[in-house]
C-alpha cells in the first residue's frame, strides 16, 4: 500500500524538507486515544447505515483495538513517513486487517477526523484541569480555616494599607479560581460538539448518521454546518484564553508567595521540597517553584497569541496553517496540569509565620483609617478627619512612634474629642473586626465567606 494516501495524483515524491515540515506525528501522536475512539465510532456508524457489512465492522473494530494496544505497549512504532496520527493508525490497521483497512476512511476526511480528535481530547483535559483546580481551592480553604485569626498587613500599591485576616487574603484567590472554573465549565458547551461526518468541506454522498456517532462519542451536539465544523478552532482559542487567565491568577499568587517568603517580609516559608539552593551561595533557599509558575504564564500567553495570529487571515475551510493549532494546545494542557499539581501541595506545606505577620502590623500606620473613622463618629467631617489623621501620622513618623504609642495628651492636642477608647479602636484585632460589612475582613464575614466557598466545592464534587 502506498505510504501516501493522496499519492495517486502525483508523479514525484515530496522534497525531504517538505516531508519533515509536513509531518505532525511528533506531536499529534498525543491524539492516539481519541483517534482510535473516533474511528471505532465511525465504523459502528458505517455498519449501522449499511455502508460496510457487520462482519467488516467487527474486524475493523478489533483491528483498531489491536493497533491501540500495540502502540501503547511499544510493540508498534509511529513513523513520520505517514505524516500524522490518522494515517499512522490506518497504516498499522492495514497490517492487522489487510485491504479492509481502506474502508475505514469511507465518508470521512482527515479534516473532520482531526477536529473530532481535538474536541474529544480537550473535553477530557478540561474536565481534568477543573478537578486539579478544585484541589487547589480545597487547599486554600483549609489554609484559610487554619488562619482565620491570623492578621497580616494588607497592601495597595505594595504599600501598607489596612490590616486584614490572612484567611481573607487567601480566599481572594479562591474566588479568582472559582471564576476560572466557571469559564472552563462554560467552555465545554463549545467543546462538546461533534464535527465527525462533516467530511472535507461539504459533507458526504454516503447516507451517514452524524447524530449516532455524536452519541457514541458522548457529544451533546453536532455542528450544523460542515464548513464550520472542519474550520472552527474557536474552542481551542477559548481554552487558551481561559488558560491564560488561570495562569495569570496562578502567577499573581506565586508573586505574592515569593514576596512573603523573602527576608524582608518573612511572612511564610516554603517547605524544602519546593525550593532549590544556589550553586555558589550556600545559605540560599530559592522559591524556584513559584518563580517557574510565574514564568510559565508568559509561555501560555504566547500560545494564545500564536493561534489567534495563525487563524486571523485564513479563508474557509481547512488550511495547512491549522496544523499549528496543536502544539500550543498540548503544551498549555501540560503546563496547566503540572502547575496546578505542584501549586496545591506547595500551599499546603507552606509554613505561615503568624507572629511575625502580627508584629509587622503593630509597627505600621495601617490603622490610620480607623483613627479618621473614629473622628467621624465624634462629629468631624471625613475630609477634615482625614487631614487631622494625616498630621498625626506625620508627627508619629517623625518621632518614630506607631499610633498606639502616641499619648492621649498628644491626641487631644489635635482634637479634644479623642478619648482613651482610641487605643482599643486602633488595636489590629479591632481594626480587622470593625470591617464587618458584607465581603469584609472581619472574622464573622470571613467565616461566612469560607462556608460559602466550602459549600461550592461540595456541590461541584
Amino acid at each position: 500500500m502506498s505510504s501516501k494516501v493522496w499519492g495517486g495524483r502525483f508523479t514525484a515524491s515530496p522534497n525531504q524538507l517538505v516531508e519533515e515540515m509536513n509531518a505532525s506525528i511528533s506531536f499529534d501522536q498525543a491524539l492516539l486515544d481519541e483517534d482510535i475512539e473516533g474511528s471505532i465510532a465511525h465504523v459502528a456508524m458505517l455498519a449501522r447505515c449499511g455502508i460496510v457489512e457487520e462482519a467488516e465492522a467487527e474486524k475493523l473494530t478489533e483491528g483498531l483495538k489491536k493497533v491501540h494496544e500495540k502502540v501503547t505497549s511499544g510493540v508498534a512504532t509511529l513513523s513520520a513517513q505517514y505524516e500524522d496520527i490518522h494515517m499512522n493508525v490506518e497504516m498499522l490497521l492495514h497490517e492487522e486487517v489487510g485491504e479492509l483497512a481502506g474502508k475505514l476512511h469511507t465518508a470521512r476526511s482527515r479534516n473532520d477526523q482531526v477536529a473530532t480528535d481535538m474536541h474529544l481530547y480537550l473535553k477530557k483535559k478540561v474536565h481534568n484541569i477543573i478537578g486539579l483546580l478544585k484541589d487547589v481551592q480545597h487547599v486554600l480553604c483549609d489554609k484559610a480555616e487554619a488562619h482565620l485569626d491570623t492578621i497580616v498587613p494588607g497592601y495597595t500599591h505594595l504599600q501598607r494599607a489596612q490590616p486584614i485576616s490572612f484567611a481573607h487574603h487567601l480566599l481572594a484567590y479562591f474566588w479568582m479560581f472559582q471564576r476560572d472554573t466557571g469559564r472552563l465549565e462554560d467552555s465545554l458547551k463549545r467543546i462538546d460538539v461533534s464535527p465527525l461526518g462533516a467530511g472535507a468541506i461539504a459533507g458526504t454522498t454516503f447516507p451517514i448518521d452524524r447524530t449516532f456517532t455524536a452519541e457514541l462519542l458522548g457529544f451533546d451536539e453536532v455542528y450544523p454546518n460542515s464548513m464550520d465544523a472542519v474550520s472552527d478552532r474557536d474552542f481551542i482559542v477559548e481554552f487558551l484564553s481561559n488558560a491564560s487567565m488561570l495562569m495569570m491568577h496562578i502567577s499573581r499568587l506565586s508573586e505574592e508567595m515569593i514576596i512573603w517568603s523573602s527576608e524582608e517580609f518573612k511572612f511564610v516559608e516554603f517547605d524544602d521540597t519546593f525550593c532549590t539552593g544556589s550553586s555558589m551561595m550556600p545559605q540560599k533557599k530559592n522559591p524556584d517553584m513559584p518563580e517557574l509558575l510565574r514564568g510559565k504564564t508568559g509561555r501560555v500567553y504566547g500560545h494564545l497569541m500564536g493561534l489567534l495570529t495563525t487563524l486571523k487571515g485564513l479563508p474557509l475551510t481547512y488550511n495547512k496553517d491549522m496544523q499549528e493549532d496543536k502544539e500550543g494546545m498540548f503544551d498549555t494542557v501540560e503546563t496547566l496540569e503540572k502547575s496546578l499539581a505542584v501549586l496545591a501541595p506547595m500551599i499546603e506545606s507552606m509554613t505561615v509565620r503568624s507572629e511575625h505577620m502580627y508584629e509587622s502590623v503593630k509597627q505600621d500606620y495601617s490603622n490610620a483609617t480607623d483613627l479618621a473613622d473614629y473622628l467621624v463618629t465624634k462629629g468631624m467631617a471625613f475630609r477634615k478627619a482625614h487631614e487631622v489623621t494625616g498630621k498625626i501620622v506625620l508627627t508619629a513618623i517623625q518621632e518614630k512612634k506607631n499610633l498606639l504609642e502616641v499619648s492621649l495628651e498628644e491626641y487631644k492636642s489635635y482634637s479634644s474629642s479623642i478619648e482613651a477608647d482610641i487605643y482599643n479602636c486602633l488595636r489590629p484585632e479591632s481594626v480587622v473586626a470593625a470591617r464587618d460589612s458584607l465581603g469584609g475582613t472581619a472574622p464573622n464575614q470571613v467565616k461566612k465567606q469560607l462556608n460559602h466557598a466550602k459549600s461550592l466545592l461540595k456541590s461541584n464534587y
